[in-house]
C-alpha cells in the first residue's frame, strides 16, 4: 500500500502526465492485500503519533485516544459515475438529435420488448384480464369485450416518438434491457443511455484519468489528516456508527448530527414533544415485533 508521500508524487505524475493512466492505476491497487486498510501501515502509525492530541477535542477525555474523520473518501465507482454523468450532459447538450434508423436499431439490439396491450375499440391500456368470464378481455373505458388484445410495434412506438417525445403512448417502460441488469426503460430511458454511451465512448480515457485524481485527491486529504480531529473511543464510535456527537451546549449528552442541541437541553414544550414522540415509536415498535411484522 502507498504511504502519503507516495500518493502525493503519483498524483503529480499522472496529472503532468508522466505517467500513463493504466500504470497509474496498477501502482495505487496493485499491492494493496485483501483487509488492508491504510491505517495498518507503519507510514500512518508513525504520522498518527505526530498528530494525536493529549485529549478528545469532543469531550475532552483522553482515554483511547484515536484519529476521527470527519470526512472520508468517495469511491472510485461513484467518481466514475459522477463525472461520465457530466460528460454525457455535456454531449446531449451539443447532439440532442439522434438518427432515427440508429436509434431504432440500437433500441432492438439491446432491449426486449414487452408491448402493453391496448382495446381494440378504442386504443386504451391495459385492458382488464379476465379469468372465468369470456371474452377474455373487458376495457375499463370504453366497456369492448373482446378475445384478442392489439399492441403497437416498436417501429410504430419510435415512429410516435420521433413525432411527439411526451406523447401518452410512449411514456410505458415496456423496454427490457438484455445486459443482465433487466432495466426497465420507456423510450426516452433509452435516449439518454445511448447518448451516455456515446458520451463515454468519445472520452474514455479522459473520463477515467479526471475520476482517478479526485479519488486520488480524496485518498491525499484522508491520509494527510486535513479533516480530521483526535477523539476518544466513545466520541469517535458515537460518531462514525450512531451519527451523534457531543451536544455543544451541556457537553454531556449525545445528540444526532442533523439537530442543534440534544433532548435535554432543548426548550421544555418541545423536549416533552420529542420524548413522548420516541416513546411512540418503541410502542410502535414493540407493536410490530409482537405481531412479527418488524
Amino acid at each position: 500500500m502507498l504511504t502519503y508521500n507516495e500518493h502525493i508524487e503519483l498524483r503529480n505524475k499522472l496529472f503532468k502526465g508522466e505517467i500513463q493512466l493504466e500504470v497509474a492505476k496498477a501502482q495505487f491497487w496493485g499491492d494493496v492485500k485483501e483487509g488492508q486498510r491504510s491505517w495498518h501501515t507503519k507510514d500512518w502509525q508513525e504520522r498518527r503519533l505526530k498528530f494525536l492530541k493529549d485529549k478528545c477535542e469532543i469531550c475532552s477525555g483522553n482515554e483511547t485516544l484515536t484519529i476521527q474523520h470527519l470526512s472520508h473518501p468517495k469511491k472510485h465507482s461513484e467518481y466514475l459515475r459522477e463525472i461520465t454523468r457530466k460528460y454525457a450532459k455535456d454531449h446531449i447538450e451539443n447532439n440532442p438529435e439522434i438518427n432515427k434508423s440508429e436509434f431504432t436499431d440500437y433500441v432492438i439490439k439491446n432491449h426486449d420488448y414487452v408491448p402493453v396491450l391496448l382495446c381494440p375499440n378504442c386504443k386504451n391500456k391495459n385492458p382488464s384480464e379476465r379469468v372465468r368470464k369470456t371474452p377474455k378481455y373487458r376495457c375499463v373505458d370504453c366497456k369492448h369485450e373482446f378475445d384478442e388484445a392489439i399492441y403497437r410495434s416498436v417501429n410504430e412506438l419510435i415512429s410516435i416518438y420521433y413525432e411527439n417525445k411526451d406523447a401518452y403512448e410512449v411514456v410505458d417502460k415496456c423496454f427490457i434491457s438484455k445486459d443482465k441488469w433487466r432495466n426497465k426503460n420507456n423510450l426516452s430511458g433509452i435516449k439518454y443511455w445511448m447518448q451516455r454511451e456515446r458520451a463515454k465512448n468519445i472520452d474514455s480515457e479522459t473520463i477515467e484519468k479526471e475520476a482517478f485524481l479526485l479519488h486520488l485527491d480524496d485518498c491525499i486529504k484522508y491520509l494527510s489528516f486535513e479533516d480530521a480531529i483526535t477523539a476518544c473511543k466513545k466520541c469517535a464510535y458515537n460518531f462514525d456508527i450512531k451519527k451523534m456527537e457531543l451536544c455543544p451546549k451541556c457537553k454531556q449528552h449525545y445528540k444526532g448530527l442533523q439537530y442543534p442541541t440534544c433532548i435535554e437541553c432543548l426548550p421544555e414544550d418541545k423536549r416533552k414533544a420529542a420524548l413522548e414522540s420516541i416513546q411512540f415509536g418503541k410502542e410502535w415498535h414493540e407493536m410490530h415485533k409482537r405481531l412479527g411484522i418488524d
